[in-house]
C-alpha cells in the first residue's frame, strides 16, 4: 500500500544515452522508489521541458505532473519525499529550498554532495533545523562485495583494520563512493588530516565540474587507521579496487584476474561468495534503468524515515567523505597537509583552473 508520495527534481536526458553531462539519475532514483511498495512517484521537475515530458511518459505520469519549477511542484503536489538528481553545483540551492518548503519529510540527493565544503555542510545543517531527513545516494554500500567485506572485518577475519587502499576511479565523483566505503569499513569515523597531489593536463569536465586526471591522497582517521587513494591513469598499484589491510590478513575487493571478493592470510587467498554480484550491479534483470543497489538504497531511506532513526546514507555521515575530498584538493592548493576540521567556500580544483594555476589542454574536437 502506498504511504509516501515522491517527487523527482532533475529528470536528466535520455537514459539510453548517458554521458558526462548527465547519467539521467532521476530515472534510476524514480525506479528505486517505484519498486518500493510504500512509495509512488507523483511528479517531476526539470528546467528542460522535453526532459520532463520524456520522464513522465516513461513513468506514466499525467502532463499535469510535469513542472519546470520545483517550487511550484512542491506547492501543488505536496510530496512526502523529494529525490534530487541535478548537477552537484546546484545541490545546495535545491536541497535548502526543499528543506524550507514545509512540505517534505525527506530528501534523497544524488552524489557528490556539493562543489564546496561549505555548501555540503549547509545542506546538512538546514535539513537538521527543519527536521527533514537528508540522505545522499551512496548506494554501493549495499552491494554484496562490500557488505560481505564489512561482515568479515567485523568478525575479526583480518584482525584490526590498519589501512584502506583504493585504486578505483577518481577522487571527486567515484571518490564519493570509494571514500564513503572506506569510512563505512572504519565505522564512520572522521579523518584528522589529508595530504594529496594531483595531475591535470587534459581537460575533463563531468556534470559541469572539473575532474583531475590523476590523484594521490592519504588521510588518517581519528582512530589511527589510514586511507590511501591512487586514482586515474596508472593508478593500479594494489592489483584490486579496494584492499583492507589488517593486523592478521587482508580483504581484497575486485581482484585483478581473480574473484570479486577474497581474503588472504599470508600467501593463501580464498574467494568469498557474493552471489554473482559485482561492485556495479546485482545481476538483476528486472531494473530498466539501474541496478538493484538503488532499490536497497531506497529501502534504507524509507525504513529510516519510518523508524525515526538516522539512515546509513545520512548527510551527516556523508560529510566525512566530503571533508576528505575538499581537504584533499585544498592540500594540493596549499602544497601541504590539511589538518581538519576543514573550512572552504570554494572548490579548490575549480579555483586553481580559474586562476590559471592549472591549465589543462582542451579535449580534441
Amino acid at each position: 500500500m502506498t504511504k509516501y508520495t515522491v517527487a523527482v527534481i532533475g529528470a536528466g536526458p535520455d537514459p539510453e544515452n548517458p554521458s558526462v553531462d548527465g547519467y539521467a539519475m532521476g530515472y534510476r532514483h524514480a525506479e528505486g522508489f517505484e519498486n518500493d511498495d510504500r512509495c509512488s512517484v507523483v511528479g517531476v521537475a526539470d528546467i528542460v521541458p522535453e526532459n520532463g515530458a520524456a520522464f513522465a511518459d516513461a513513468f506514466d505520469l499525467p502532463e499535469s505532473a510535469v513542472y519546470e519549477a520545483s517550487e511550484r511542484m512542491l506547492a501543488e503536489l505536496d510530496p512526502d519525499l523529494v529525490t534530487v538528481a541535478v548537477p552537484p553545483a546546484v545541490h545546495r540551492d535545491v536541497v535548502v529550498g526543499c528543506a524550507r518548503s514545509d512540505t517534505v519529510a525527506a530528501i534523497h540527493c544524488e552524489k557528490p554532495m556539493a562543489t564546496s565544503w561549505n555548501d555540503a555542510r549547509a545542506m546538512v545543517q538546514e535539513c537538521r533545523r527543519n527536521d527533514v531527513q537528508l540522505t545522499f545516494n551512496r548506494q554501493r554500500r549495499f552491494g554484496k562485495p562490500f557488505v560481505e567485506a564489512k561482515r568479515l572485518l567485523d568478525e575479526g577475519e583480518i584482525g584490526d583494520l590498519r589501512r584502506v587502499e583504493i585504486t578505483w576511479g577518481d577522487f571527486y565523483d567515484t571518490g564519493a563512493h570509494t571514500i564513503d566505503l572506506a569510512g563505512m569499513f572504519n565505522d564512520e569515523r572522521a579523518a584528522e588530516w589529508v595530504l594529496a597531489a594531483l595531475d591535470y593536463r587534459d581537460e575533463d569536465v563531468r556534470f559541469g565540474t572539473h575532474q583531475e586526471n590523476q590523484m594521490w591522497a592519504q588521510w588518517r582517521y581519528e582512530n589511527g587507521v589510514y586511507g590511501v587513494l591512487s586514482g586515474g591513469e596508472g593508478s593500479d598499484l594494489a592489483n584490486a579496487s579496494l584492499v583492507l589491510r589488517g593486523t592478521d590478513g587482508e580483504i581484497r575487493i575486485d581482484v585483478d584476474d581473480g574473484p570479486m571478493l577474497a581474503v588472504s592470510h599470508g600467501g593463501d587467498r580464498e574467494a568469498v561468495d557474493v552471489d554473482g554480484e559485482t561492485m556495479h550491479a546485482t545481476g538483476s534483470e528486472t531494473d530498466r534503468y539501474g541496478s538493484g543497489f538503488q532499490d536497497r538504497a531506497v529501502a534504507e531511506v524509507v525504513d529510516a524515515l519510518e523508524d525515526g532513526r538516522e539512515p546509513s546514507l545520512s548527510g551527516r555521515i556523508g560529510l566525512n567523505t566530503a571533508e576528505i575530498v575538499f581537504a584533499g584538493y585544498e592540500s594540493v592548493r596549499r602544497t601541504g597537509r590539511v589538518d581538519l576540521p576543514a573550512d572552504g567556500a570554494d572548490h579548490p580544483l575549480e579555483a586553481m583552473v580559474a586562476s590559471g594555476r592549472l591549465s589543462p589542454s582542451p579535449p580534441d574536437e
